[in-house]
């Protein structure tokens, strides 16, 4: 073909392209298959074709037609098409944190979807502790993805949610994650994936991701950034904090994908350590899908850590350690050296291959026709429907939580408080309230539009942005408070004080914020309500202690709704009953600890204070769990076990005969059978209709392994005023009621675990019984 032919080719190539384009995104009709046209008569009658076989046998056939150069180029997250097969190219990486993101290459908005909804950041979600809203939300967002993946918008692989541990306040994405606690990221992780991808084993309705796999919670602290960053990590950690949500992700949620994280685990990359990848999250947790290295990772441990002394060594190593698939270009350029020089085999990479194009052909892709495929009827009508923006504003109120409130002074009136001065720098925003990770919103609701919806409206910044760097406008703000009969402040943070690659240097208001607090509150003739707008905490002792602040208020990054939401708590149309995920610590807690740290255990003895309310035992501005409500809630039990007994095989008390009075690995009993329900009755006492979040903690008997209390369930009741409801916990004793050895061992602790919920105890003694192994 001669040169002008060739340009002639591309041309028409490019012009059926940008038609196609056209017509899927601005017509919202369905987009024209991946693979398997029925129409090509060339590839329609292949087995990899045939939705009646099962996927590996469709896969191995696939993998046997493919060259070695066509197999490399599907390493990467931009695969190649196989034009020959009828395949087209894919690009891998979409996110969908809190709703469909254009974060990712693979999702774009425009046309007939100009955006989609926009829910709280993640932490504000966590905030709820309702399981079944975070499943919801799941549902919601997959149904807008498959619309816009119908539309040619968008891909069906989404590398969500963020699970990491929100170990130190200061760093920058823990505003993505459900906060502190392992069970309670694990049982977000689980719901959330169960929304995106559905219960079908066989069949994905979108591909979700769990991420960064692990002991990653460090972006770019005091010269330290996570491309360099080797985090030194006990097992004991490992198996009872960092690698919880993870396992709850594969276990419980069944994810279709994991993604491995920049840093090193002590001493090795996380996407080259077999242990990690090929032996933990496939072998010993069962991962029924693919495992992708964050974007550029394998270029970082050769370019950044010098892990390898060869770029081939790099991509062989990887690949062998279990990593399927490469963000970036590294493996698309260096796998085939890779395979020539010895280091690798081609088998290796029909290995990785066949976890990827199993989770494609689970997403249909090989199915033909996506009109004639379940969710194939999704379109535009289905993104920013009225229900999924009511979704929005009911998950925003959910994760509202009240901190203080003096006096009652909340709700406001609207007959006594009739003008409002609405002040701070966050008091209008609209973007700030999406947080990171956020597509385009359906619309907004600003925290001022939302109050001025009940009241008149005196509105001030205050501050020219959240850096507050002037004073110059701090006396028009006095002014508005003056006149008003109420003072709600909207202070706080956003993506330039707090984001990836940005933590904070400390935990107080940036710049001249608190002052303008405070001078406000002088001024104000009414009650002064602080709310506060962030992902991570903020030490506002000063708030707390000023008398002249009647109410504070946390409201994360409350999402496209989020005007609505804060006014509706505001004046009382909202029962506030959200709690903090994660502790909130005074300033001088982070002053001497290096976020490079990473135990979680107190060592007094080196001054070490520990991590997280499990383990640390210091002074906090609010703890763990913490929310009010403007009504009052009382706990009584009506029912629990007072002892359980665990049987131990009566192999392992032979060897073990210590095991009797100290603690069981929880592989030496049999964990199906220890399952006890506990009943709470939960009673409004107060006057107003609320939503209870009810926490139960549970502290093991003294150990040295022990942490101080940890969450072991959690469940939400509506009770009406002067009304009682009963509500059942379900104590997995295994998962539970043990704790974790310097070893990285689970075992039960024999001996009394008391449980609580608010002021409520319960001691249940655990008494260990030997029993023959039924084979």
């Amino acid at each position: 073909m001669g040169h002008h032919e060739s340009q002639a080719a591309y041309l028409r190539l490019v012009l059926i392209t940008v038609i196609l384009f056209f017509v899927c995104a601005h017509t919202g009709e369905s987009r024209p298959p991946f693979a398997c046209d029925p129409r090509d008569g060339m590839t329609s009658n292949l087995p990899f074709c045939r939705v009646s076989l099962q996927i590996q046998d469709r896969v191995r056939d696939l993998i046997g037609r493919l060259t070695l150069q066509e197999k490399i180029r599907l390493l990467v997250n931009n695969a190649a098409p196989v034009t020959r097969l009828g395949i087209k190219g894919y690009e891998w990486w979409s996110e969908a944190l809190h709703g469909v993101s254009n974060v990712g290459p693979g999702t774009k908005f425009g046309g007939q979807f100009p955006g989609a909804t926009s829910f709280p950041q993640v932490i504000s979600t966590a905030a709820s502790f309702n399981a079944s809203l975070w499943e919801q939300i799941g549902r919601v967002v997959s149904d807008e993805a498959r619309a816009m993946y119908n539309g040619g918008m968008a891909g069906l692989t989404y590398w969500s949610p963020n699970v990491n541990i929100f170990r130190d306040p200061r760093w920058g994405r823990g505003q993505e994650t459900p906060g502190e606690d392992p069970v309670l990221a694990g049982k977000y992780a689980a719901s959330y994936v169960r929304g995106l991808q559905g219960t079908d084993r066989n069949r994905l309705k979108v591909a979700a991701c769990c991420k960064h796999y692990t002991a990653y919670d460090l972006d770019n602290w005091n010269g330290v950034d996570r491309y360099h960053f080797n985090a030194k990590v006990s097992k004991q950690d490992l198996e009872d904090t960092y690698d919880v949500p993870f396992k709850a992700c594969v276990v419980d949620g069944k994810v279709a994908s994991v993604m491995c994280s920049y840093n090193q685990v002590n001493g090795k990359p996380t996407c080259a350590d077999p242990n990690l990848l090929r032996n933990t999250i496939r072998g010993e947790w069962g991962l029924n899908g693919y495992i992708v290295s964050d974007c550029d990772s394998i270029g970082v441990l050769y370019d950044n850590q010098h892990y390898t002394v060869t770029p081939e060594d790099a991509a062989a190593a990887t690949i062998k350690a279990g990593l399927d698939l490469d963000c970036g270009p590294f493996l698309a350029i260096h796998t085939e050296e890779a395979i020539r020089r010895g280091k690798l085999r081609e088998v290796d990479v029909n290995e990785a291959l066949m976890n990827t194009l199993a989770v494609q052909m689970r997403l249909g892709m090989f199915d033909g026709e996506p009109s004639r495929q379940p969710f194939g009827n999704l379109g535009p009508r289905d993104v920013c429907t009225s229900a999924h923006q009511q979704l929005a504003l009911e998950a925003a109120r959910q994760g509202i939580v009240l901190l203080q409130n003096r006096g009652r002074s909340l709700p406001l009136s609207t007959r006594r408080h009739r003008t409002v001065a609405v002040i701070g720098p966050n008091s209008d925003v609209t973007v700030t309230m999406i947080g990171n990770y956020a597509g385009v919103a359906c619309g907004y609701t600003t925290p001022v539009q939302g109050i001025g919806r009940y009241v008149r409206t005196i509105h001030q910044q205050g501050c020219t942005g959240v850096a507050c760097n002037s004073d110059q406008l701090f006396g028009v703000a006095e002014a508005a408070a003056r006149q008003a009969d109420a003072t709600v402040l909207v202070m706080g943070l956003d993506q330039s004080i707090e984001a990836e690659f940005r933590d904070r240097p400390g935990l107080l208001l940036p710049g001249r914020q608190q002052e303008l607090v405070s001078r406000v509150a002088m001024a104000s003739r009414g009650p002064i309500v602080l709310v506060l707008m962030s992902g991570g905490p903020i030490d506002v002792s000063f708030a707390k202690n000023d008398p002249r602040i009647a109410a504070i208020l946390w409201v994360g990054y409350p999402g496209q709704a989020g005007g609505t939401a804060i006014a509706d708590v505001l004046f009382g149309t909202t029962n506030p009953g959200g709690k903090l995920p994660m502790t909130w610590y005074p300033q001088n807690y982070v002053a001497k600890l290096p976020m490079t740290n990473m135990a979680m255990r107190a060592d007094p003895s080196k001054g070490y204070p520990g991590r997280t309310y499990r383990f640390y035992k210091g002074p906090v501005v609010f703890p763990f769990g913490h929310g009010m409500s403007y009504t009052t809630f009382a706990h009584t039990l009506a029912h629990a076990p007072n002892a359980v007994s665990v049987p131990l095989a009566t192999l392992y008390g032979l060897e073990n005969s210590t095991a009797l009075i100290n603690a069981i690995r929880v592989t030496h009993t049999n964990c199906d059978t220890l399952l006890l329900g506990v009943h709470i009755d939960v009673k409004n006492t107060g006057a107003m209709d609320g939503t209870h979040t009810i926490l139960m903690f549970s502290t093991p008997p003294t150990g040295k392994w022990s942490p101080n209390k940890q969450l072991v369930g959690f469940e939400k009741a509506h009770v009406v005023a002067g009304g009682q409801q009963r509500v059942r916990f379900d104590i997995h004793v295994c998962k539970h009621l043990s704790v974790v050895d310097q070893f990285g061992i689970r075992r039960i602790p024999m001996g009394e675990h008391s449980l609580h919920i608010g002021d409520l105890k319960h001691s249940i003694s655990l008494q260990a019984t030997l029993e023959e192994i039924k084979s």
